[in-house]
């Protein structure tokens, strides 16, 4: 059968906000055949942006599990937006660098973004009619660790 002559546009990244999670000490809870699995406490952060503005609740956590140079994320927490409402997030993703840039940043380098990769997948899920769009459209993060916390920027895709 042959292909249709029109070609789907790429998709567009938009900013929708900033959440700066502040976290507790890691804390390795064990390991597999080849890989680690740590836990870290999320303690509370801010989140400011065009589009939403409030906090991070203490109490969620973030399962890492680390494969050789990779790191899997699995975070769950909520974020109270400035009108009271509750937001839950899922966001998955992946940490990797070189072991020379991981050197760097343990040695409290400041490491261009570009030499490492640290990328999530967020899914919200709220009842608030006011932020309904997070959960009807797809995001992703682009993260950093900055000043002790997890600095990520929420990108809508168009």
């Amino acid at each position: 059968m042959p292909m249709p002559d029109r070609v789907l546009l790429p998709p567009t990244l938009t900013f929708a906000f900033e959440v700066r999670v502040s976290v507790a000490p890691r804390e390795r809870i064990g390991h597999g055949l080849g890989e680690e699995l740590w836990f870290t406490p999320i303690t509370g952060g801010t989140v400011d942006g065009p589009r939403l503005r409030g906090e991070v609740v203490a109490g969620g956590g973030d399962w890492s599990t680390t494969r050789g140079q990779t790191i899997e994320l699995d975070a769950r927490y909520l974020l109270r937006a400035d009108d009271g409402a509750l937001i839950d997030i899922v966001n998955r993703g992946f940490w990797r660098a070189t072991s020379e840039v991981e050197k760097r940043l343990d040695a409290g380098e400041n490491v261009d973004e570009s030499e490492y990769y640290y990328r999530t997948q967020p899914v919200f899920r709220t009842d608030a009619p006011a932020h309904s769009w997070l959960t009807q459209s797809v995001f992703v993060g682009a993260a950093r660790e900055e000043n002790r916390q997890v600095c990520i920027r929420f990108f809508e895709v168009a």
